[in-house]
């Protein structure tokens, strides 16, 4: 780079000066001017007469430019806090956000002390300062002398209604949500496939559990197509046969660039998702509306991927410890059996079993024995009672006591049939007569149908 620089090793027209807390620094203090005729390809002069700068130099100069201009060097400034961060330093570093836009800001630990209230992401504020250029980043940014609250911003004022109505439907509901499985076998991954949170969840789950299989819907996890893609990746991974759990999420970065986790398309994918889902998104201190919807929140797709995968070393040691807990169980098992059965062995019952079970039945059917025979003594004794009485009360009703009395039965021979009537049989028939003491065998030699005189006694 001939002729870009004079002796003395500083470009044209730059001189040092110094700035408090940055050391000595490049302040150009020219224009830029022509350099030496440019070369074509060939070797030839191209004819323009062009100045090559260096990177220092180039960024000294549109240093001088935005802190010489007046307006910029005494600016408020209207916009959002996001990215805020208060170092251990006392300073606070964050970003003003307005309608796409992103400026960068610093408030040293001197001007952040005077200020009574805190900066927080969300917050719409107004801030006083100076427009600079932070040469190592090569970017511009406010140094804020003072800042006032105006507010919340519009971002987080939709951010909120949103998570409010998520939650009103349930989608927030601790109770919905599924455990996750203990041995996964098949991981979804939801994620960039150039990123690395793809290449931090291959490699721990390689490591702590190669015996589960990660399938990568690939995704953008930023700009304006990657909430359609995350909610498709879901819906596609929910049709793979055999997924356990998906893990959505990326690595860490800017609250505008986790915006797609904060969007309500991909947080109704999450709950209709049939499988568990583990939100991984950014770092610890992002909380997205897909972490509170998810089943489990991970701070880190690193943490998801050990969150998931058991390390097979423990799951070998327990699986050790399982068995020797079921051996002892079985020998435990089979030491009180054995026991049981000498205890048994040792037994009247097994010893002498006739005696031990005939000897009680024995003695048993003995006492019915007896029990039987008393009360069937005593039922006979009672009926005999109770027919004696009846035959006493019987007795005057007797037949036979009538035939005692001098009375017979005559019946026809014929047909058995007890004569009533004279006019019953015939002279010539054979008649029986049944008495007190015996049984005759007559013939009717005479039929008299008169009335009987009545005889003494009748």
């Amino acid at each position: 780079m001939d002729g870009a620089r004079p002796a003395g090793g500083k470009p044209e027209g730059v001189s040092a000066e110094s700035s408090p807390g940055s050391g000595r620094r490049e302040r150009y203090a020219g224009p830029l001017t022509p350099g030496p005729l440019r070369k074509d390809a060939s070797g030839g002069e191209v004819g323009q007469r062009v100045r090559i700068v260096g990177v220092s130099e180039l960024t000294a100069y549109l240093k001088e430019r935005l802190e010489g201009d007046p307006f910029l060097a005494n600016v408020w400034v209207r916009g959002e806090v996001c990215n805020c961060h208060y170092h251990s330093s006392g300073h606070v570093y964050f970003a003003l956000r307005e309608k796409g836009a992103l400026l960068r800001a610093v408030m040293f630990r001197s001007r952040a002390g005077r200020h009574s209230f805190r900066l927080q992401n969300g917050l719409a504020v107004v801030a006083r300062g100076a427009i600079g250029l932070y040469e190592r980043d090569g970017q511009y940014q406010l140094y804020v002398e003072e800042v006032e609250p105006e507010g919340v911003g519009a971002y987080y004022a939709a951010l909120e209604q949103l998570k409010a109505r998520l939650q009103a439907e349930g989608l927030f509901d601790e109770r919905r949500k599924r455990p996750l499985p203990a041995l996964p076998l098949r991981i979804g991954l939801v994620t960039s496939p150039v990123g690395a949170a793809v290449r931090d969840v291959i490699t721990i789950a390689a490591k702590r559990w190669p015996l589960a299989e990660i399938v990568l819907a690939p995704v953008s996890v930023q700009g304006d197509s990657a909430p359609y893609e995350i909610a498709r990746g879901i819906r596609m991974l929910n049709g793979v046969d055999g997924i356990d759990v998906i893990v959505v999420g990326r690595g860490g970065g800017a609250p505008e660039e986790l915006w797609a986790f904060n969007t309500e398309m991909v947080a109704r994918a999450i709950f209709h998702s049939r499988v568990p889902v583990v939100s991984a998104v950014g770092h610890e201190k992002d909380v997205t509306i897909a972490d509170l919807v998810a089943d489990r929140r991970a701070a880190t797709p690193s943490a998801a991927a050990e969150l998931l995968c058991p390390d097979r070393m423990d799951v070998a040691r327990y699986l050790t410890g399982l068995a020797h807990r079921l051996a002892r169980a079985v020998n435990a098992r089979l030491d009180r059996g054995q026991h049981r059965l000498s205890a048994l062995l040792r037994s009247r019952a097994l010893a002498r079993p006739v005696e031990t079970v005939c000897g009680q039945r024995h003695r048993a059917v003995d006492l019915l024995a007896v029990r039987l025979r008393r009360g069937a003594e005593a039922v006979i004794s009672r009926r005999s009672a109770d027919l004696g009485q009846a035959a006493a009360r019987l007795e005057p009703l007797s037949p036979l006591a009538t035939l005692a009395r001098g009375y017979s039965i005559c019946r026809r021979e014929a047909d058995g049939a007890i004569l009533r009537d004279a006019a019953m049989v015939g002279v010539g028939e054979k008649v029986g007569v049944l008495l007190h003491s015996g049984r005759l065998r007559c013939t009717v030699s005479a039929v008299e149908t008169e009335q009987p005189v009545p005889g003494p006694g009748l």
